[in-house]
């Protein structure tokens, strides 16, 4: 089976309102992988050995399906084999998943965490408050989950790994978010991206693009 043909193959079974796909490339003939990664170059593939590892997304800074179709393809024309395999797909996160004007942001974590499918593994969420005097304490209160500050919003980002990986857990965030209840603060829990059965290799966890920015 040629590599465009296993894309086609992985592309149908995607979900249906997938965002984004991380993909790995074993390269048949190790040889042959600094070439392989060269006409992959436009999707700027990770390599470890003979895996090449990059991202196709249908919106953002990635490369498009059609076009990982085409850069396939010329590793197909000049007779580079290998084994395309799917390594995490993000969906697009429901409307549920928003949560505002729960009762805590414990609250509006658990409602949006169980919005989510059955397997996400990666997430990227954030915390807005009502007042920037209050953003320093629920920064500190938020600490374990190592949040960062967005500039010109009273909100703190911060990423989430379900299994493995970058991130802090489902767990460790519902209770940092319950100490910030406990002081007081109120605010929205949003979680922005999420991921599926991601598998990381030779990585820490998945990487975001957003506003031409990684996080």
């Amino acid at each position: 089976m040629t590599l465009v043909e296993q894309w086609r193959a992985i592309e149908s079974e995607l979900p249906e309102g997938w965002v984004a796909a991380r993909l790995s490339l074993a390269v048949a003939d190790e040889a042959q992988a600094p070439r392989a990664a060269a006409l992959l170059g436009p999707a700027t593939p990770g390599r470890a050995g003979s895996e090449l590892g990059f991202v196709t997304s249908r919106r953002g800074a990635a490369v498009g399906p059609e076009a990982v179709r085409r850069l396939l393809r010329r590793l197909d024309e000049e007779r580079i084999g290998g084994t395309l395999s799917l390594v995490g797909a993000e969906e697009a996160v429901p409307q549920a998943a928003v949560v505002a004007d729960a009762a805590t942001l414990e609250d509006s974590w658990e409602q949006a965490v169980a919005a989510l499918p059955p397997d996400w593994s990666d997430a990227l969420a954030e915390v807005e408050i009502g007042s920037s005097d209050q953003i320093a304490r629920t920064a500190l209160l938020l600490s374990p989950v190592n949040p960062s500050r967005l500039r010109g919003r009273n909100a703190l980002r911060f990423r989430v790994a379900r299994r493995f990986g970058y991130g802090a857990s489902s767990e460790m965030t519902r209770r940092c978010l319950a100490r910030v209840d406990e002081d007081g603060i109120r605010g929205t829990v949003r979680i922005l991206r999420v991921l599926a059965d991601t598998h990381p290799v030779a990585t820490q966890g998945p990487v975001w693009q957003l506003d031409g920015r990684s996080v």
